[in-house]
């Protein structure tokens, strides 16, 4: 039980314990994984989640563990199976539920079996299924008074109960079909097709032997329930939920509804044209819900998130803004035991720190004061402690404890079930000056002797963060700047306009205007890292993805100062993009016609001199494969010489916005690196050997 390090490596391991797992692609896909937390009613027992490469590394799987709030024993693997557990959350006599589509051992082996709910016994024992549901079953959330549990099931529309629905999906199934009959907006959504089942909410209660009856609270749902979450009350009568509502012209918004689970009757809770509600938690005594509450943007007004009280006893509750003067964007939120605050995250200046929030006066106390972004918090029974997971840039998710009251502290690491890695370098922080004065800040992650020879300058990679509404705030295992910094290179990671955690102004800066105030803060910030004597400024680079891909496009059109640019799954055709997302409605409130003509990078292709290295998914829906086809061609169809064609294209046919399966992620560095080196250091250019 030690304080949990800083993101800076003060004291780097001698060279003799080198290399790090940086060092190697598969060194660093072993790394363990950990996301999400469960605390038990009693305060005694944390659970977390830890994913881990299967044995033949083509995929990853997950294990639950339990760590002790206490920090006095090490972490111990409570489940192992093939096909992993998650959704941990605990009944009100300490017994825990968790989500697994693992073989029962009681029923009829099936190879594509749905996953199901599952108890672990909190005095010992083997795991039991006690939920089951033809679509499979997720989200588990548990009435900590009764007891009661909700979770989520797809279902197909037309099913009236478990047993239709399986007859109806066996029929498919049978004759093969996968058509899809929409008739509502979106139709896909990220990674995957929408229909023909949807998710529909189920509450029901844990027998002592057999499986729940599950009582479909939402029976007709439509696409009511997309990206919805979903709470319960203490007493178990009353589940508040994400509902979308369909508007004019294929929009839709989040409203917040109130469900009885006895009757199933539902009643508005939060309706706003002008807002989005999501994120909602219901009150210990269960007569409050709050919730994050979204301004809806428009091209010329961006997007402003509050905290919100709503009374849940009351039809036509008055909505209340907690803090309105606190210019901070919540998540995350959870209840004090007694009600009388919350704990929830917020990004602030390249951090995520824990706030506490006085649910009378409103009051803001910032409790973390290191370089921490904390998820998942969970508050003990008793008030005294914030247990969390704390990331960082320099540091992956493991759990913490804090004191629930004491402003600007440092955390306890608890032994959790992973170490945390050795760096192959230090992080510090670069600041600069905007066009309109605006200070701006960026992380700097630099190699530790510097550049590829010892003791030289490093050369520099720009990494742009995606969103755009974000943060280079922590820890990122898809876009892992160490990966490079043991490779020789710094790597600036900069927070320009539109970025979370600097005000809202910030983020209005940039609304609508991608290609100019992001665009000129990066450069500036770029400026101001190569103006360091450790870092090179003949040798750079620029990297991005999503919006960050897009700024890359952006730049590549705009100026030659760098050596080579990596765009992933970056939007090119503004035009195109708008209506192919999955999302068209919600671009359109930001950009017009006009907007995203005057923003998009196509209409500088002539100018782009610089090699690109070019990255999608086909199945990516945010933004479609359609931006990298076109891009190609722009770029192509520009070489007069074949030979001599600096460009490359790496496309994954199954792969979506993010590229997930393990040996994928290190073909997608072994190319990047590759391309880079070849760009940046004058190096052969070395074809990784499986695109051989």
């Amino acid at each position: 039980m030690v304080p949990v390090p800083e993101n800076t490596t003060e004291n780097p391991p001698p060279e003799a314990e080198r290399p790090t797992p940086f060092h190697d692609l598969q060194d660093y896909l072993a790394l363990p994984r950990v996301g999400g937390l469960a605390l038990s009613p009693d305060g005694s027992r944390l659970v977390t989640a830890v994913s881990a490469p299967d044995p033949t590394r083509t995929r990853y799987v997950t294990a639950l563990w339990e760590v002790d709030p206490a920090g006095e024993r090490p972490a111990r693997r409570l489940t192992r199976s093939a096909k992993g557990e998650q959704g941990a959350v605990f009944t009100p006599d300490g017994d825990l539920l968790f989500v697994s589509a693992r073989p029962d051992p009681d029923a009829e082996p099936k190879d594509d079996a749905p996953a199901a709910l599952w108890l672990l016994p909190a005095g010992g024992g083997e795991a039991r299924v006690v939920g089951t549901r033809p679509g499979g079953v997720a989200a588990p959330v548990v009435a900590t008074g009764a007891g009661t549990v909700l979770a989520t099931s797809m279902t197909l529309p037309g099913a009236v109960t478990g047993e239709d629905d399986e007859q109806r999906r066996t029929a498919r199934t049978d004759k093969k079909i996968s058509a899809i009959l929409h008739t509502g907006y979106p139709v896909r959504f990220w990674d995957h097709d929408l229909g023909p089942d949807q998710p529909r909410l189920l509450a029901g209660t844990v027998p002592s032997q057999g499986t729940v009856q599950w009582a479909d609270l939402t029976p007709a749902p439509g696409g009511a329930l997309l990206e919805s979450t979903a709470d319960i009350s203490p007493d178990g009568h009353t589940v508040v939920a994400g509902w979308r509502v369909a508007e004019p012209y294929g929009s839709s918004r989040s409203t917040l509804v109130a469900i009885d689970v006895a009757g199933g009757g539902r009643r508005t809770l939060a309706d706003d044209p002008g807002f989005e509600f999501s994120g909602a938690r219901i009150s210990p005594d269960g007569r409050i819900v709050a919730a994050i509450r979204e301004r809806r943007s428009a091209p010329t007004e961006a997007p402003r998130m509050d905290l919100v009280l709503v009374p849940l006893d009351a039809a036509d509750g008055e909505v209340r803004v907690l803090a309105p003067e606190w210019d901070r964007w919540p998540a995350d939120l959870r209840w004090t035991p007694t009600g009388d605050a919350l704990i929830v995250v917020a990004d602030e200046n390249g951090r995520s720190p824990l706030f506490r929030i006085g649910v009378a006066e409103g009051t803001v106390t910032r409790l973390t004061g290191d370089d921490g972004a904390y998820t998942d918090p969970r508050v003990s029974p008793d008030g005294r402690h914030v247990y969390a997971l704390r990331g960082a840039v320099g540091a992956p998710p493991a759990p913490v404890r804090l004191d629930a009251h004491a402003a600007g502290q440092q955390p306890v690491l608890l032994p959790g079930p992973a170490q945390p890695p050795a760096l192959p370098g230090t992080l510090t922080e670069v600041t600069a000056t905007a066009e309109d004065g605006s200070p701006l800040r960026a992380w700097l992650a630099l190699p530790d002797g510097h550049g590829p020879a010892a003791g030289e300058p490093a050369p520099l990679l720009l990494w742009i963060h995606g969103g755009p509404l974000g943060s280079w705030n922590t820890w990122q295992w898809r876009w892992n700047p160490w990966l490079m910094v043991a490779r020789g290179y710094a790597v600036l990671l900069p927070d320009p306009a539109l970025s979370t955690g600097y005000g809202q102004r910030f983020v209005d800066r940039g609304w609508g205007e991608w290609g100019g105030a992001p665009y000129t803060d990066l450069l500036a910030l770029t400026d101001a890292a190569e103006a360091r004597p450790d870092v090179d400024a003949t040798r750079t680079a620029a990297m991005g993805g999503s919006f960050g891909g897009y700024m890359a496009n952006w730049v590549a059109g705009h100026t030659d100062r760098f050596s080579a640019i990596v765009t992933h799954a970056g939007l090119w055709a503004l035009e195109q993009f708008g209506p192919t997302t999955d999302a068209a409605y919600y671009w359109l409130r930001e950009m017009t016609a006009e907007m995203a003509a005057a923003n998009s990078p196509h209409a500088f292709a002539d100018a782009i001199t610089t090699p690109m290295l070019v990255i999608h998914g086909d199945k990516d829906y945010r933004v479609p494969i359609g931006e990298a086809l076109r891009l190609w061609w722009d770029l192509v169809s520009r070489q007069q010489d074949p030979q001599d064609q600096p460009h490359r294209f790496l496309y994954f046919p199954d792969e979506n916005h993010w590229i997930l399966t393990p040996q994928h992620a290190a073909l997608w560095y072994e190319t990047v690196t590759a391309f880079l080196d070849h760009h940046v250091l004058g190096k052969d250019f070395q074809t990784p050997e499986l695109l051989r």
